[in-house]
C-alpha cells in the first residue's frame, strides 16, 4: 500500500510534571525530552508503522533542528519530501501532567508545504492510495486530491474551503474549538465525517457514535493520539474497511499512545493488526 501524509513538522521538547504550573508558579519537570514532532510527523510516522513505508510532503527549517527532524523521521521509515525553508524549524513546548494530559505551547509560524513549489514530487501522489492532509496550501491540497482516498482534518478549515476538493473523510475533534465541523461548511461535503470525544469515543456521519477502544495499560502521555487515530482511519479505509472497522483501528491507535511517552513508543505496528 502507498501512503503519505502532507503537513507540517515541529521540533517539540517536552516536560513530564506533576501538574500544569499556574500564573506566576515555577514548575520542576520530572522527565524531559525532545524530538521531531507535529501532526504531520506523528501520522507519517503512523501510516509507516501499518503500511511499511510513508511519504512525508512537508517544509522544514534551513537550520540544525531542521536536518534533525528530517533525520529522525527517515530512521522511523518515512521518506521526507521537504522544501528547505530559510525560516528556523518551528519549535513546541510540551508539559505532560501526571494524569497523561499534554498542554502545548506553539513558537513560530507553521512551516506549510506549497504544491506550487516544484522541488517536491507532487506527482506521485498520482499512485498513492491514501494521503492523510494535515497542512499546506490550496494547491498542496488539490494535489492531494489525486490519490485514490483523501483524508483531512478539520483544523485546517479555510484551506479546505478554499480549495473545494471533493474528502472521502474528514476528521476533526469534539473538544477542540479549532477542529469544529458543521453541516454545510464544505462543498462538496466530505464522504464521511468522524468527529473524536477522547474517551467517550466519538460519532461518525454516516455511521453514528463509536466506542474508544481499551487501554491496555497505565496512561502516561496523550500527546499525539488524535494524529495517530486519524492515520489509523486512513489505513483502514485504504485497504478496503468497512467504516465501522476502519473506525475500530482509529480508535486502537489512539489508545495505544496514550501508554508510551510521547507520540512514538507505543504505536500499534502491522504485526499487531
Amino acid at each position: 500500500m502507498r501512503v503519505a501524509v502532507v503537513g507540517h513538522v515541529e521540533w517539540v521538547e517536552f516536560a513530564r510534571v506533576e501538574r500544569v504550573p499556574r500564573a506566576g508558579e515555577i514548575a520542576h519537570s520530572l522527565e524531559t525530552w525532545e524530538e521531531a514532532a507535529g501532526g504531520g510527523a506523528v501520522a507519517a510516522v503512523q501510516l509507516a508503522k501499518l503500511a511499511g513505508s510513508a511519504t512525508l510532503f512537508t517544509a522544514l527549517g534551513g537550520d540544525e533542528l531542521g536536518r534533525r527532524a528530517r533525520a529522525q523521521l527517515a530512521e522511523q521509515g518515512v521518506t521526507v519530501c521537504a522544501m528547505a525553508d530559510a525560516a528556523p524549524q518551528r519549535r513546541a513546548f510540551c508539559h505532560v501532567d501526571e494524569a497523561g494530559e499534554r498542554t502545548i505551547t506553539v513558537l513560530g509560524e507553521k512551516l506549510r508545504p506549497s504544491g506550487g513549489d516544484s522541488r517536491l514530487p507532487w506527482h506521485e501522489l498520482e499512485d498513492a492510495d491514501a494521503v492523510y492532509f494535515v497542512s499546506g496550501d490550496q494547491d498542496a491540497l488539490r494535489a492531494a486530491r489525486a490519490a485514490r482516498l483523501l483524508v483531512a482534518t478539520a483544523r485546517e478549515l479555510r484551506t479546505l474551503q478554499g480549495a473545494a476538493v471533493r474528502l472521502d473523510a474528514l476528521v476533526g475533534s469534539g473538544e477542540d474549538q479549532g477542529e469544529l465541523f458543521r453541516p454545510g461548511d464544505l462543498e462538496p461535503a466530505p464522504g464521511l465525517v468522524v468527529t473524536t470525544s477522547g474517551r467517550l469515543g466519538g460519532w461518525a456521519q454516516p455511521g453514528g457514535p463509536f466506542r474508544p477502544a481499551s487501554v491496555t495499560g497505565s496512561v502516561s502521555d496523550a500527546y499525539g493520539c488524535g494524529d495517530v487515530f486519524a492515520a489509523g482511519l486512513t489505513f483502514g479505509l485504504a485497504r478496503g474497511d468497512g467504516v465501522d472497522e476502519a473506525l475500530a483501528l482509529a480508535a486502537r491507535c489512539g489508545a495505544a499512545v496514550l501508554i508510551g511517552r510521547g507520540p512514538y513508543t507505543s504505536q500499534l505496528t502491522a504485526e499487531d493488526l
